[in-house]
């Protein structure tokens, strides 16, 4: 991957044929976020590599390929391009071009209930959906706390909750998650429980 696509957005997964195609990339509502301030598109990759991008009032039908290697072919406006595909997740897709320093960032609007013109949009649509994830995250782990120079634990956000409103521990006992050595983070009950 291209250090420049790296460094903007970290954590990318190579498109995998077996893993992506059917499940995450055809027939699925990608809008293009480069440029949704002007006009929003909406590509839709089709069986028998149709790609149809809709923008208001019209529909414009055209082609794309993939080769062994990943590497899509895509035939715009502009001519044909050669793009590598990433996820950053299930409803985050990238294109990276192979002959300009340029990518695009592409959400997955299918299972969304809300249209997505604006950068506004996008930016509610992406918080939305990282703090459901550490939500989840959080929910779902376990976190030891110190209090009188004593380490407790392990337990769940929950249960730490719990001994909170029970007031049988204060919700500024540190933390630590079970997968760390020190408390050096800083991380409080507190914080735990505002996540959530």
């Amino acid at each position: 991957m291209k250090e420049y696509l790296h460094n903007a957005i970290p954590n990318l997964q190579p498109f995998d044929y077996l893993l992506h195609h059917d499940d995450l990339f055809i027939n699925q509502q990608w809008v293009l976020v480069n440029g949704i301030s002007k006009k929003k598109s909406i590509y839709t990759f089709k069986e028998d590599n149709i790609l149809e991008i809709s923008r208001k009032q019209s529909i414009i039908e055209t082609s794309w390929t993939i080769n062994i290697q990943n590497v899509f072919s895509i035939e715009t406006e502009d001519g044909l391009i050669t793009v590598k595909a990433y996820f950053k997740d299930n409803d985050v897709l990238v294109l990276n071009h192979q002959n300009k320093k340029e990518f695009a960032l592409f959400i997955n609007t299918t299972n969304y209930t809300e249209d997505l013109n604006s950068v506004e949009d996008v930016q509610k649509f992406l918080k939305g959906k990282y703090k459901q994830k550490v939500t989840n995250l959080i929910y779902d782990h376990e976190f030891y706390y110190i209090e009188k120079s004593q380490e407790f634990g392990p337990y769940k956000v929950e249960e730490l909750s719990d001994k909170v409103k029970k007031e049988e521990i204060s919700m500024y006992c540190f933390v630590r998650d079970v997968n760390e050595y020190d408390y050096s983070n800083r991380l409080r009950i507190y914080d735990l429980i505002k996540e959530l």
